[in-house]
């Protein structure tokens, strides 16, 4: 998988102040309205794949491609939503983003015993030690972005290192929802580096 955010020479103050007054309304509800019935349709298509898995060791390649989509499309509101690129996130899960990219190879297979370890036992050894660190990351995250909105707004510059390190968690968080949601079988290392 490889995730990218670019970092950008200078940010937008205008824009900063919008997102951050008026985002909710004007991203996010518009966003949040329409990806609530894909992801009704994510969840029914990830159920499909368990089955196609199980009795084939392939995920299906249109289903795969769906959820890679889904994927982008969070990358390019999550990217908006910290402040970490400019633009109107597009709708869509074919639209394209000059900021933000996501790639994710097709696996040829995948492992039947990956399947059921991470159905039945998946919250234990996976889920809950990356999300317990995430947590702390993403709170560490959070008061990064929220001086990140200082340092925007008076030099129009992001500081670069705060950038990278956002960006990480989006990645790291990315790699455990593939995980998660059986579209690999590679188990997501305990870093945001790509």
């Amino acid at each position: 998988m490889k995730l990218n955010v670019k970092y950008q020479e200078s940010y937008s103050r205008g824009e900063l102040i919008l997102r951050s007054i008026l985002g909710l309304f004007y991203i996010m509800l518009p966003h949040m309205f329409i990806l609530i019935f894909v992801q009704i349709w994510a969840s029914i298509v990830t159920f499909i794949a368990w089955w196609s898995i199980l009795f084939t060791g392939r995920y299906p390649e249109s289903f795969f491609e769906f959820m890679v989509g889904l994927n982008r499309w969070s990358l390019r509101l999550n990217a908006r939503i910290y402040n970490l690129s400019d633009g109107y996130p597009a709708f869509g899960i074919n639209a394209t983003d000059e900021y933000s990219s996501l790639e994710i190879e097709y696996p040829e297979s995948l492992s039947r015993g990956h399947l059921l370890l991470k159905t039945f036992f998946g919250a234990f050894y996976c889920a809950l030690p990356h999300v317990f660190v995430l947590y702390f990351r993403m709170i560490w995250g959070g008061i990064l972005s929220f001086l990140a909105f200082w340092a925007v707004l008076f030099t129009g510059e992001y500081p670069k290192s705060w950038h990278e390190f956002n960006v990480g968690t989006l990645r790291w968080s990315t790699r455990l929802n593939l995980y998660l949601t059986f579209m690999t079988d590679d188990y997501p290392p305990f870093s945001g580096k790509e």
